[in-house]
C-alpha cells in the first residue's frame, strides 16, 4: 500500500519544482523588465547606438574640447562588450567611471549623474543588460584625441576633486513626488549633464539644486541646452507642470518644440516613462528657483507691441523679407506658429536665450523626426544650410530675435560661418 502512494508523492514533488521553477523565472523577467524601464529612463540607447547601427553596440561620435570620442559597446558580448562584467564591476563602471580593466571612463559618460542610482535600481540594470539585451561583437574605437590629451591617469585626479560618490537620498520636508522626480532628474535622468554649465575642467557647476548653477543651460556639443529652472524668460517660469510632462512624453507644448539631443531623449527615453515619473519629474522641475538669465524684464505678449508688419516689408529689411518667404508660412505672422505642431517664435525660451547657437544650428540643420509611439510627428524643421548663406540666416535670426517683444541681440554672420564649419564636420 505505501508503495502506491510513490508515484502520487513524486508527481507532488515535481509540480512543486515546476512551480519554483516558474515563480523562479517570473521574477528574473520581472527584473529584467524593471532594468529595461531604468535603461530607457537612463537614454542609453541613444549615446550607445551609433545612426544605422545596432542597438547598444557604441560607435557614436561624441565631441569635447579635446577631440572626439566614440561611445562603447554596452551589449553582453564577452569579447568587445560587458559580458564579463560582475555586478559589482558594472556598479563601480556606471558610478565611478572606471571600467572593468581600470581604465577610466571620460566624463562625457554622465557618471557623476549615475553615481546617485540606488542598489535596487542598479541591480535590475545589471540584469537587464546580461539577460534582455542581444550581444553584438563590435569592438570598440579609440578617441580621436592626440597625446597628451590621450592619456587617462588624469582622470583620476579628475574623479577624487569633481566625483560625489552618494547615493540619492531623500529630501526631508520633500513629498514623494518630489524626491522621485529630484532621483530621476538628477540620477538616471542625467539631466545636468547637458543642461548645466561646465567648467574649465569640464566639470558640471553643480549637481542638484543647492547650486545656484544647477540646470542653467549649457553649450554642448554645438547646442545650448535650455535653463531649466524658473527663469521666466529662457527657462520654465512661465511653463505649468502640465507643460513639462506635456514636453517630455510629446517632444512640444505651447511654449517650444524639442531639437538637438532633446529629440532622440524624446523618442528613446521620457515617451516611454510612466505618467507618475514624468509628472515627478515635473514637479521637482517646476520647484527650481529662478537662476541664470541676463535679468532682463519678464517677457510677455502685448499685442500692440509685438504686432509687426510682414505684408511689404521694407528692400532694406532683409530679415523680414527672408522671413515672410521661408517662415511665416510655419511660424505665422504674428510669431505665435501653431503649437504645438509649429513651434512658436514670440517668447519661445530658446529665441529669448542669449545664446543663439540651438536658434543657428536648428535653422541650418533642421530638427531630426519627433517619433511618438512609432508614428513621425509631422512638420519638422527643415535644413537652409544649402538654400541660405551665413548673412541672410544672421538677417532672419536678428529679425526673429527682435520681433514680437522678444527683444533680444542680433545674430551675427560670423557665428553662422563658425557653428556651419562645426556643424558640417561633424555630419
Amino acid at each position: 500500500m505505501r508503495n502506491a502512494f510513490k508515484p502520487l508523492v513524486a508527481a507532488l514533488c515535481a509540480s512543486g519544482a515546476l512551480g519554483m521553477m516558474s515563480s523562479a523565472r517570473a521574477a528574473d523577467d520581472a527584473l529584467v523588465a524593471r532594468g529595461a524601464y531604468l535603461a530607457k529612463a537612463g537614454d542609453c540607447i541613444a549615446c550607445h547606438s551609433a545612426p544605422r547601427g545596432k542597438p547598444l553596440a557604441g560607435g557614436l561620435p561624441m565631441m569635447t574640447p579635446v577631440g572626439a570620442i566614440y561611445t562603447t559597446n554596452i551589449t553582453p558580448d564577452p569579447e568587445t562588450g560587458i559580458g564579463r562584467y560582475t555586478e559589482e564591476e558594472f556598479a563601480r563602471a556606471l558610478r565611478e567611471g572606471v571600467a572593468k580593466d581600470g581604465h577610466n571612463l571620460y566624463p562625457a559618460m554622465p557618471y557623476p549623474s549615475y553615481a546617485k542610482i540606488n542598489d535596487e535600481d542598479m541591480h535590475a540594470l545589471y540584469a537587464y543588460f546580461m539577460q534582455g539585451v542581444t550581444p553584438v561583437k563590435q569592438a570598440n574605437r579609440e578617441p580621436d584625441m592626440k597625446w597628451p590629451l590621450n592619456m587617462r591617469w588624469p582622470l583620476k585626479i579628475w574623479n577624487a576633486v569633481f566625483l560625489d560618490k552618494g547615493i540619492y537620498q531623500n529630501k526631508t520636508g520633500k513629498d514623494v513626488a518630489w524626491n522621485r522626480g529630484a532621483y530621476l532628474i538628477q540620477g538616471l535622468g542625467h539631466c545636468g549633464s547637458c543642461h548645466t554649465p561646465r567648467g574649465i575642467a569640464f566639470q558640471e557647476k553643480g549637481l542638484d539644486e543647492s547650486s545656484g548653477a544647477y540646470l542653467t543651460g549649457g553649450l554642448l556639443d554645438n547646442w545650448f541646452a535650455s535653463n531649466l529652472t524658473g527663469e521666466h524668460n529662457t527657462g520654465l517660469g512661465r511653463w505649468s507642470e502640465q507643460d513639462i510632462a506635456t514636453f517630455l512624453k510629446t517632444g512640444a507644448n505651447a511654449h517650444a518644440s524639442a531639437f538637438g539631443s532633446m529629440t532622440s531623449v524624446i523618442n528613446n527615453s521620457t515617451q516611454e516613462l510612466s505618467d507618475a515619473d514624468i509628472a515627478a519629474m515635473a514637479r521637482y522641475l517646476k520647484s527650481l528657483p529662478a537662476s541664470g538669465g541676463d535679468s532682463r524684464a519678464p517677457y510677455s505678449y502685448d499685442a500692440k507691441a509685438s504686432k509687426v508688419s510682414l505684408t511689404r516689408p521694407a528692400a532694406t529689411d532683409s530679415g523680414a523679407r527672408l522671413y515672410t518667404v521661408y517662415c511665416m508660412h510655419c511660424h505665422g505672422a504674428d510669431g505665435r506658429g501653431f503649437a504645438p505642431m509649429l513651434a512658436p517664435l514670440a517668447g519661445n525660451p530658446n529665441v529669448l536665450e542669449k545664446d543663439a547657437s540651438s536658434l543657428i544650428n536648428v535653422t541650418l540643420n533642421g530638427t531630426g523626426d519627433l517619433v511618438l509611439h512609432g508614428v513621425p510627428a509631422p512638420y519638422p524643421m527643415p535644413r537652409y544650410a544649402p538654400v541660405l548663406n551665413d548673412r541672410q540666416i544672421a538677417d532672419v535670426l536678428t529679425f526673429v530675435r527682435g520681433a514680437w517683444n522678444n527683444n533680444t541681440p542680433a545674430v551675427q554672420a560670423e557665428d553662422v560661418a563658425k557653428l556651419r564649419k562645426a556643424t558640417q564636420a561633424a555630419r
